[in-house]
């Protein structure tokens, strides 16, 4: 073999050599790159799930702490609507749960409404209510079925209810949570409505006795109007308040027509009857909005929110047809006489009043048996 064959060999040797080397690095890098990549990869994936749980921990401790919150303030509110609402907020912070519906008897009969997460004239509508054995359950639960889904947003598949109730153990109410998911909401829930249900029962049973205690001060007892202090404290909230709109505000003020004469010849059981009965006919023809109220003896007034002369004249003519379309008692038919305001830019609720009722006694001074409209 010649030197330069062997120079030649030697040459392809080295380069073989380098090239089993550069190869050996290049695959060492490309391991060491894959490895870094599932590395970062793998600590991508690490970073998500951590964020994801932080996040779910934080909505968890807002929810726990909008929960508390609203619990804490329970005892801390005397009114009724305030306090169901509350008690609402609280519910609704259950794990699962999409809406809820507090609900509770107020004079016995008439059920105040909270909701959040359903329209409350719809909740209104659909209270749960115990057995029909009138037994007392320790919870309700309910599921519902629906031919199909209608619109976007889900609608609700299962509801748990817990009665409220007084010290006594008479029913109170309900506290309802729904869900709009497949799945029911459980046993967990079941408690969880429970403990909130003693919780709120005490600050519930406190503002419904101040409701009714109010309610008491403020109608008058023979009729179940509004009595005299009443009638100014809403006359002068809704003088400020359409002063400060520019809205319009109607007065109607009347008096019986010889009420003295009805308790001289058919004695003052009669009288209180012929009261009792021209506030229920008050109360047939007044608009919800409208404030109807018993002023002293045998005076009268409504007050007309949004409402102008023409609509004040429009309920004494409503008025009149009632009071007189059947007699009352054995007195006979029973007329009155009344004075009409509109608001004006310069009044307070006592000049308001003062022109409204003298245009009631011009009323009487011109025949009685009408209605006279302030500044005629």
């Amino acid at each position: 073999m010649t030197a330069a064959v062997i120079a030649l060999v030697a040459a392809a040797a080295a380069l073989l050599i380098v090239g089993l080397v550069w190869v050996a690095n290049t695959r060492s890098r490309r391991a060491a790159e894959a490895r870094l990549t599932r590395a970062l990869d793998e600590l991508h994936q690490r970073m998500e799930a951590l964020s994801t749980g932080m996040g779910d921990a934080i909505t968890r401790v807002e929810t726990l702490s909008r929960r508390q919150h609203a619990l804490d303030d329970l005892g801390s509110s005397i009114d009724l609507d305030d306090v169901l609402t509350r008690t609402a907020e609280a519910a609704a912070a259950v794990p699962g749960v999409d809406a809820t519906v507090v609900d509770t008897t107020a004079n016995g009969t008439n059920r105040v409404v909270a909701s959040v997460g359903l329209p409350q004239e719809t909740a209104q509508r659909h209270l749960l209510s115990g057995p029909p054995d009138g037994s007392a359950p320790r919870a309700v639960e309910v599921s519902y079925r629906y031919a199909e889904d209608a619109g976007d947003e889900p609608m609700i598949r299962s509801g748990i209810g817990v009665p409220l109730q007084d010290d006594e153990g008479e029913p109170l109410g309900f506290i309802s949570v729904y869900a709009r998911h497949g799945d029911t909401l459980g046993e967990a829930a079941i408690a969880s409505v429970q403990a909130l249900a003693d919780r709120a029962t005490p600050a519930i049973e406190n503002a419904r006795r101040y409701r009714e205690a109010r309610q008491l001060a403020d109608t008058d007892a023979l009729t179940g109007l509004h009595n005299r202090r009443m009638f100014h404290e809403t006359l002068a909230r809704e003088v400020a308040r359409a002063q400060r709109y520019s809205r319009t505000l109607g007065l109607l003020v009347f008096d019986l027509d010889d009420f003295k004469q009805i308790n001289d010849t058919y004695g003052h059981l009669t009288g209180d009857t012929v009261l009792a009965e021209v506030g229920a006919r008050m109360q047939s023809v007044a608009r919800t909005a409208d404030v109807a109220c018993r002023i002293g003896g045998e005076e009268f007034a409504i007050i007309l929110p949004e409402s102008s002369l023409a609509d004040a004249e429009a309920l004494y003519q409503r008025l009149a047809e009632a009071v007189s379309a059947h007699p009352i008692a054995n007195v006979g038919t029973v007329r009155f006489s009344a004075g009409l305001a509109e608001l004006r830019i310069d009044d307070d609720s006592l000049s308001f009043f003062e022109r409204a009722d003298r245009a009631l006694y011009e009323a009487k001074r011109s025949g009685k048996n009408r209605a006279v409209p302030d500044g005629d």
